[in-house]
């Protein structure tokens, strides 16, 4: 078993009894350091209180399964506004919102496309294009694998 599921099969309990979803889990290096990273979510949103609060409710049980090896960091963060569509239910609570699609070949000469989130199902998705000027520019369907990044898109006004 892979230190990431051992590490949500742990943890997910206790992160579920405290009112949030475990969403992913990470371990890699950054500056030279392991980090083990997981993720949460909740409808109300997560503040960093519920990390705090999440991080030290895991930390114990962390310590005393003991899944991994290598001295590391535990960071509790929110799966963030802008974290890429990945899973299902990552598409599933973007229907309706507008995405930014980038393509790992042209379509139509074109690689990166924004529209709202119409359906999807675990091979593509499709998306109402939105052209320039905010006008609709027809509808299109996605191959899930021919996505390089898919991300909710923000508007800075």
């Amino acid at each position: 078993m892979k230190i990431t599921e051992a590490v949500a099969e742990a943890v997910r309990p206790t992160v579920e009894a405290l009112g949030y979803e475990l969403d992913e889990v990470e371990y890699q290096k950054e500056h030279g350091n392991w980090v083990l990273t997981l993720y949460i979510e909740s409808p109300n949103g997560i503040s960093l209180d519920d990390c705090e609060k999440v991080s030290r409710a895991v930390d114990p049980i962390l310590d005393e399964a003991d899944p991994i090896q290598d001295a590391y960091y535990l960071s509790v963060s929110s799966i963030g506004i802008d974290r890429p569509l990945k899973k299902d239910k990552d598409y599933a609570r973007n229907i309706g919102n507008k995405l930014d699609v980038k393509l790992y070949a042209p379509i139509n000469k074109k690689k990166e496309f924004c529209g709202t989130l119409l359906s999807y199902d675990e091979k593509a998705f499709t998306v109402a294009l939105i052209g320039k000027g905010g006008t609709a520019d027809g509808e299109m369907t996605i191959a899930r694998k021919d996505a390089a990044l898919v991300r909710p898109h923000i508007d800075f006004e």
